[in-house]
């Protein structure tokens, strides 16, 4: 058995409703894996700052305030400039309309959950897309 999977779970932006994240964080936690919560209003660089202090092997980004479209690229665009894009795994969940799922996946988002989603599936969804050996 290798390291643990380190998730680094991210509030981006002025959203102040982080119940469906702390409850995904406790999902992770009881699945073996090592959580890491950023708390509410980061910024992008606060994120990805973060991620590459904690070495983190996935990043979820959960947005409830309609600003996923403006945040997440900048996100992916700062993991690329930090040489981080293609061994992390970025997730997102929360209020994503249906048709940002396209746009959001072609700049690199993998997963992308909405309210109700089972936590076993998020914890699945990671065990299978890691980027790293398990």
């Amino acid at each position: 058995m290798g390291p643990k999977i380190r998730v680094l779970l991210a509030k981006p932006g002025l959203d102040g409703h982080d119940r469906g994240v702390k409850v995904v964080a406790r999902a992770l936690r009881d699945a073996g894996m090592e959580v890491i919560y950023t708390g509410l209003h980061k910024s992008p660089e606060q994120i990805v700052e973060a991620a590459l202090q904690e070495d983190a092997d996935v990043i979820g980004l959960s947005s409830l305030s309609g600003s996923h479209m403006a945040l997440f690229p900048r996100i992916v665009e700062l993991l690329k400039e930090k040489d981080m894009f293609e061994d992390t795994l970025i997730i997102a969940g929360g209020i994503i309309p249906d048709q940002d799922y396209e746009s959001l996946s072609a700049i690199g988002i993998e997963g992308i959950f909405g309210p109700g989603t089972d936590t076993d599936e998020i914890v699945n969804y990671i065990k299978q897309n890691l980027k790293r050996p398990i």
